[in-house]
């Protein structure tokens, strides 16, 4: 089976490089951000603007290897890489929630980033609160290290 991924468009960030940069959106919650949409998709942006929030699916272009397990920004012991939001998946796709704060022709300016200027965007999605409520969650062994995101920040681990 052959899955073939188009980019509709590519973020413009302030991260030329994954030194110190955020590890979450919650740690980039005030940094803005664009998305450009490339012409040939435009249309697709129709009734976007009254979303708040978007789903923004991105390709990981700079991750070279992937790891089964990895030792993550948020912990010092080793997990499973499905256990973990490392980049350095078999796959690198990259997912991130971004609060919608304008939008201009093909421009989307976002808000909460933590990914890379220049990285491909797979799809866009509208964040729903009602369709992605979630009772009872288990955070497993992100329980009480979840919070400490707003404070890491990325090295080269996973270059």
């Amino acid at each position: 089976m052959e899955i073939v991924l188009r980019p509709v468009g590519e973020i413009h960030t302030p991260f030329k490089t994954v030194e110190n940069m955020p590890v979450q959106p919650s740690a980039g919650r005030e940094v803005e951000a664009e998305i450009e949409i490339y012409p040939e998709f435009a249309e697709g942006l129709s009734d976007i603007e009254g979303f708040s929030h978007i789903y923004v699916i991105f390709y990981l272009n700079r991750v070279k290897n992937h790891k089964l397990r990895v030792i993550p920004f948020l912990d010092t012991v080793e997990h499973g890489i499905f256990a973990t939001r490392s980049p350095a998946r078999p796959n690198p796709v990259g997912l991130s929630v971004a609060e919608l704060v304008e939008v201009k022709g093909n421009i989307l300016r976002i808000r909460g980033v933590d990914m890379l200027d220049g990285s491909p965007v797979i799809d866009i999605k509208p964040f729903v609160p009602d369709f992605d409520h979630c009772e009872n969650v288990k955070r497993g062994w992100f329980e009480g290290k979840a919070e400490m995101a707003v404070q890491i920040r990325s090295d080269d681990r996973f270059k």
